[in-house]
């Protein structure tokens, strides 16, 4: 077994006050596995890990699950919950089909209006 097996690393932004307070508050909740969180504000070359351009990853929540997969967006927010004990229901719900798309239409807009705002702030 390697050392990354079973391991989740999560790539995020805290330049954004909302992702911020979003990965602060999820930090704080109980995991079944290791996470290991990486913010790409303080140390840019953390998405040289995932073959992603940095502003790409600032837009999107970016996770490598626990068999190497790169997830973004709700797909990366459906492994999160899937490993916290109290927010199971929540991935279960937003995997169902119909769902799922709906979830991925709305995180979609939202990130991209809240990284313009970021960037109309000059969070970085």
């Amino acid at each position: 077994m390697s050392e990354d097996e079973g391991r989740v690393k999560v790539y995020y932004n805290s330049a954004c006050p909302v992702c911020r307070a979003g990965i602060e508050g999820q930090k704080d909740k109980s995991t079944a596995c290791e996470i290991e969180w990486a913010d790409v504000h303080a140390d840019n070359q953390a998405v040289e890990e995932i073959g992603e351009a940095l502003e790409y990853v600032r837009e999107r929540l970016h996770l490598v699950d626990e068999q190497g997969v790169k997830r973004m967006g709700v797909d990366a927010f459906i492994v999160l919950w899937r490993h916290s004990p109290k927010e199971r229901w929540k991935a279960h719900l937003l995997s169902l089909p119909l769902i799922h798309g709906l979830a991925q239409l709305g995180y979609k807009a939202f990130a991209r209006l809240l990284y313009l705002w970021n960037r109309s702030k000059r969070h970085w």
